[in-house]
């Protein structure tokens, strides 16, 4: 069942990490990250939820994740059993709170804030030609 009010970790750019309570609707999702939304499926279920266009409409680097660096605002949700955005629990609410607790300093000469497309092709016709 989706949630009204979602409780997420918010991550802004220089600062820590905030619990914060949020509408979850998308508009209200998207003004979190200051524009459309990505969703970055984390392995304990957890989903960080950024700009799709951080880097191209030049916003701030933010915080590494993984091989990437995250330019805007984002947030950390849960994901329900259905699909849907959920609250976090405390577990979650502590780890990320100190995963992301350190604001790095970026040079902005990192590679990983040139945007990049990755794509991926198939061959539907399975050798048959």
């Amino acid at each position: 069942m989706k949630e009204n009010m979602i409780t997420v970790l918010k991550i802004e750019v220089g600062e820590p990490p905030k619990i914060k309570e949020i509408p979850n609707e998308l508009s209200c999702l998207q003004h979190e990250v200051g524009g459309l939304i990505e969703c970055v499926y984390l392995d304990d279920g957890s989903i960080a939820v950024v700009n799709e266009e951080g880097k191209l409409n030049g916003m701030e680097p933010n915080r590494r994740l993984g091989a990437d660096i995250i330019c805007g605002p984002f947030f950390i949700c849960g994901d329900s059993l259905d699909g849907d955005f959920a609250s976090l629990n405390e577990e979650q609410i502590q780890k990320y709170s100190e995963k992301f607790a350190e604001i790095p300093a970026f040079t902005g000469k990192e590679p990983e804030l040139e945007p990049s497309i990755e794509v991926i092709g198939f061959d539907f016709l399975g050798g048959m030609r």
